[in-house]
């Protein structure tokens, strides 16, 4: 009995342990339970303000953004009553002046049938005119026409011809004293002597017995000479000489030379005259191309191709109406750089242009293009600078000049031949010149006489004072000079003077 309620004690024991437990876990959990209702609702309180706020916020922003879109569409409302009220305005407008147009149309409809009313009637009226003014001129409307027509082209022409000599007076004025500085300066600075060349040569001779060796056996010697060099031997009763004829100086030298060392050898024979004269031609060939360099560095020029080296060295045998052609060339060379400096331009393109602007007449062949085109397509083939070859071709006009440079070479070409004992022209050509000239004046009507002065350097035309006046005589002198330009060639320039006087004479007795 007793183990059984030990063990009911031990029971209750446990119950009331459990009990108490129990309880207060109940009292735990109800505390966790109170204590988790209060975390919820403050949570729920928290979430409940943060919705308000992004409630009220995206309240805010959405009535910003609809009041934004109020505000454009009161803008776009705006600026369409006023697009309206403009066009509304325009279309008053434009009734307005469709309202002035038919107005002013029905007015000019008016004054066109006034005017035309009036134009029949001043047509009448020029008609009964003409009719009465050809019945007291005795003449008709046509021919009076012609008549007047005629008298205004001679009175234009005569006020032309004034107003054209006022231009080139004041030109002169601003041009001249400028131009004649440059120039002189540009002769001034570049004075050259002149080798005059003929077609002929004179070889001296010790005695009369070396002809007889220099002709040989049957004529031999002289013959093969002649052959080897293409130069006529002329040996005539000349004391002492003999003359070599052709008219290339290159091969008059080469004979010259060849005949020198023959006879100072003494052994003259057709295989030693052919030696001999293989021998001069290459070493006059290179005294040519060292005058050609020589020439070069003289001017200070650089880079030239050698064979334009060499037809430089060739001009030195060369004449052009009896100036050599070398100094001729280096002077229009010094000539050119020094106007082109004055001018602002490049000194050493227009040196170069100035001395190559005659190449063109010492080719090795002998082709028919006129030496300035030649001169320049030479350049072009040497590689020589676009410029520098327009020069050249350009300075006889006979191609369009497309640079500055081609003016200065023409103009220094010019000087050079056109001083004073530069040239020498044969006596033929020259008073053949001289009377082309005057009969040239003599065409004109009204011409009484003429004359070439100052060796065809100027020419006076002496009018008749009852036939031409003085505006007339202002025409013909510029009539007369565009024609000697444009059919003669000549060196320098010709003054036209046009000379006309009244003359009243009387005899006292």
């Amino acid at each position: 009995m007793y183990p059984v309620l030990l063990i009911s004690g031990a029971a209750i024991g446990f119950f009331i342990a459990t009990l108490v437990v129990r309880k207060s876990i109940e009292k735990k959990s109800l505390h966790l339970i109170r204590e988790a209702e209060e975390k919820g609702e403050v949570i729920k309180k928290e979430k409940l303000l943060q919705a308000k706020e992004k409630f009220f916020q995206l309240k805010s922003e959405h009535e910003k953004y609809v009041q934004g879109k109020n505000n454009a569409i009161g803008k776009a409302e705006s600026r369409i009553k006023q697009k309206e009220n403009s066009l509304n305005q325009k279309l008053e407008d434009s009734n307005r002046k469709n309202k002035e147009v038919k107005i002013i149309r029905e007015n000019l409809t008016k004054q066109l049938q006034v005017v035309a009313e009036k134009e029949e009637t001043l047509d009448k009226l020029y008609k009964q005119q003409v009719q009465q003014l050809e019945a007291v001129s005795s003449l008709s409307a046509e021919e009076a026409k012609k008549e007047l027509i005629e008298a205004v082209k001679d009175e234009a022409k005569a006020n032309a011809m004034v107003y054209v000599n006022d231009i080139v007076e004041d030109a002169k004025l601003s041009a001249d004293q400028e131009a004649k500085k440059i120039v002189i300066q540009s002769i001034q600075r570049n004075a050259t002597e002149y080798a005059i060349e003929n077609s002929v040569s004179v070889f001296p001779l010790e005695s009369d017995e070396v002809k007889g060796r220099i002709i040989g056996r049957e004529g031999r010697n002289i013959r093969a000479l002649e052959a080897l060099t293409g130069i006529e031997i002329i040996i005539d009763d000349s004391p002492d000489a003999i003359i070599l004829s052709g008219f290339d100086p290159v091969r008059r030298e080469i004979a010259r030379i060849a005949l020198h060392k023959l006879v100072s050898d003494g052994r003259i024979h057709p295989a030693r005259i052919e030696e001999v004269v293989n021998k001069t031609k290459k070493k006059l060939d290179k005294e040519i191309l060292e005058t050609g360099k020589r020439t070069l560095i003289d001017l200070g020029i650089h880079n030239m191709h050698t064979e334009l080296m060499r037809m430089v060295g060739r001009m030195k045998y060369r004449s052009s109406y009896g100036q050599n052609l070398l100094q001729h060339s280096r002077e229009v060379a010094n000539l050119c750089a020094t106007m082109a400096s004055e001018l602002g331009l490049d000194p050493k393109k227009a040196k170069r242009a100035g001395l190559l602007h005659d190449i063109g007449k010492v080719p090795d062949s002998e082709p028919e293009l006129p030496h300035a085109l030649l001169g320049g397509k030479l350049a072009e083939k040497f590689k020589e600078h676009k410029d520098v070859a327009n020069a050249i071709a350009a300075h006889h006009d006979e191609v369009e000049m497309t640079t500055l440079l081609a003016p200065i070479v023409q103009v220094c070409d010019a000087i050079s031949g056109a001083r004073p004992g530069a040239r020498r022209e044969v006596v033929e050509a020259y008073i053949q010149r001289l009377k082309k000239l005057e009969s040239m004046a003599r065409e004109y009507d009204g011409v009484v006489k003429t004359y070439a002065i100052q060796a065809g350097r100027e020419l006076r035309v002496i009018v008749g004072a009852d036939q031409i006046d003085d505006n007339k005589a202002t025409e013909l002198s510029y009539d007369l000079s565009k024609k000697i330009q444009e059919e003669m060639k000549y060196p320098g320039q010709i003054k036209i003077t046009v000379i006309r006087e009244t003359r009243a004479i009387n005899y006292a007795k």
